[in-house]
């Protein structure tokens, strides 16, 4: 079709053309504006990477070892194997199995899980919360409120899941099993060399791979190799949390507590220096609570024998409801909460040993994302190794996942911090001006910003509309090609 144009510079008769962006769209700012978008893909169908089998193989095969396998271990044996990499884990203990109770898998996780396979061993013991609600410590009015279900799902591809920890262990297991991946179980590691690299193990022997994947947890032996110093080193925060459960059978014999088991929902009692956040796991049936207070003192002078008593102390005179469920727990373990802060490193200068993690982001659990972290690590982590042609490519590609894995995960760190300080102020100004802050979401008006950071818009769709495969993809793309990326 031709226009006429006046007066630039162009012929009266010459076709002006129009030309069409890049697929997908990316915007260089801060925004939201684009989300229909993605939804619109994903509802289509033509969303690669929303196929579980359409995950593109590697390049280079690699022989990877993965010392730890825990969550973030296993998580990232499976985001490897499934590209065909030939991957061995190695765990310390004698046995696998996961301590702890209740857990979160929120939406950039859970995205993950579900593309990968997981969810399939997982779903049916999996409780899907339908809100977040936070309470008043002393009388349980709820001063806060996130809308989890279905908000979540039609906004983020996937619902907020809240599962025991041994399942979500046992699922990830299970599916790496099936991927091929090697689990060798009582093999502790000593020593790295990451020049080889090799392991040395407890009992001498040693093992070796193309790559060594560090996820040997908070006390880790690899993160001083790959930054050396203290700096960024997980540290006391002066706070500790009581981790216990009670089953709802106990919970049933208290007709005022008949709420609790009515519809699925995380609760949160928030007071000075302390909450409680409480959820079901276990398909529903166990109710597990999470008691975090201010204790600045050595773990190792804590008395087990006390740990009730202590814990009952701690909470005395706040919402007499949920001190009624504090007086039925019958067995807590209490944990010092520690958190690092952003390393220099995750890759050793030999790009044959890395660290990712709580080796590498230990955090304060007051976002929920301290697995999720590692879920998004191991998917990161594979993206960039199945660009990967040739063994000279594998340095430049760890330390493009090494540059957004830092930021995102201590961007994180310094969320879940935030949230220890918004959360646990005395009563007065500041507190009331928090739960002002909230009332909106409360009453049901619209909202621009919140206090809850599950709530605030900003804030929510950084942590849960954040895909680590489509984000390491783009990063890859705008390194390598000058655009940005999308999966293929």
């Amino acid at each position: 079709m031709s226009v006429q144009v006046a007066h630039s510079g162009r012929s009266s008769t010459e076709p002006i053309t129009h030309q069409r962006p890049s697929w997908p769209l990316q915007a260089t700012y801060p925004t939201q504006a684009l989300r229909f978008l993605q939804k619109l893909r994903q509802s289509n169908g033509d969303n690669d990477i929303g196929r579980s089998g359409s995950q593109p193989r590697a390049k280079l095969p690699l022989s990877i070892l993965i010392v730890g396998g825990g969550l973030g271990g296993l998580a990232t044996a499976v985001a490897l194997a499934r590209c065909g990499h030939s991957v061995v884990v190695l765990e310390q203990a004698p046995q696998l199995e996961e301590v702890g109770a209740g857990i979160q898998i929120p939406p950039n996780s859970g995205v993950l899980l579900e593309r990968w396979g997981v969810m399939d061993h997982l779903r049916d013991r999996a409780v899907l919360p339908q809100t977040i609600r936070f309470r008043r410590w002393s009388n349980g009015n709820i001063i806060g409120l996130t809308k989890l279900l279905p908000e979540f799902e039609e906004n983020f591809a996937s619902p907020y899941r809240v599962v025991h920890r041994a399942d979500f262990h046992s699922a990830l297991h299970k599916r790496a099993i099936e991927l091929g991946v090697k689990l060798l179980l009582n093999r502790r590691v000593v020593e790295y060399d990451p020049e080889s690299p090799l392991v040395t193990l407890k009992d001498g022997t040693y093992m070796s791979a193309d790559l060594i994947v560090a996820a040997d947890g908070i006390r880790s032996l690899a993160r001083e190799i790959v930054n050396p110093g203290p700096i960024g080193a997980p540290k006391d925060t002066g706070f500790a949390a009581y981790r216990a459960t009670v089953e709802f059978e106990k919970i049933k014999k208290f007709p005022e507590l008949a709420w609790v088991m009515e519809t699925p929902n995380i609760n949160i009692w928030i007071g000075e220096g302390r909450h409680v956040m409480t959820y079901p796991i276990s398909a529903g049936k166990t109710f597990n609570m999470v008691l975090s207070h201010k204790d600045y003192s050595d773990p190792s002078t804590w008395n087990n024998d006390k740990i009730l008593e202590d814990m009952k102390k701690e909470f005395t005179g706040w919402d007499s409801q949920l001190t009624t469920i504090i007086g039925l727990i019958e067995k807590a373990m209490k944990w010092p909460l520690r958190s690092g802060s952003q390393l220099r490193n995750w890759v050793a200068p030999s790009s044959k040993l890395l660290a990712l993690g709580d080796a590498v982001h230990a955090m304060v659990p007051y976002m929920s994302q301290g697995a999720a972290m590692a879920v998004e690590d191991g998917a990161a982590l594979a993206v960039v190794l199945n660009k990967v042609e040739s063994y000279s490519d594998i340095a430049s590609a760890l330390h493009l996942f090494q540059e957004e894995r830092i930021k995102r995960s201590g961007q994180m760190q310094d969320a879940s911090m935030m949230n220890g300080h918004i959360w646990h102020f005395a009563d007065g100004p500041e507190q009331e001006a928090r739960d002002n802050a909230m009332r909106a979401e409360v009453i049901g008006q619209p909202f621009v910003s919140s206090a809850n950071q599950w709530s605030d818009p900003t804030t929510q769709c950084w942590a849960y509309g954040y895909d680590a495969e489509r984000a390491m993809q783009e990063a890859w793309g705008r390194a390598h090609d000058g655009v940005h990326g999308h999966i293929s």
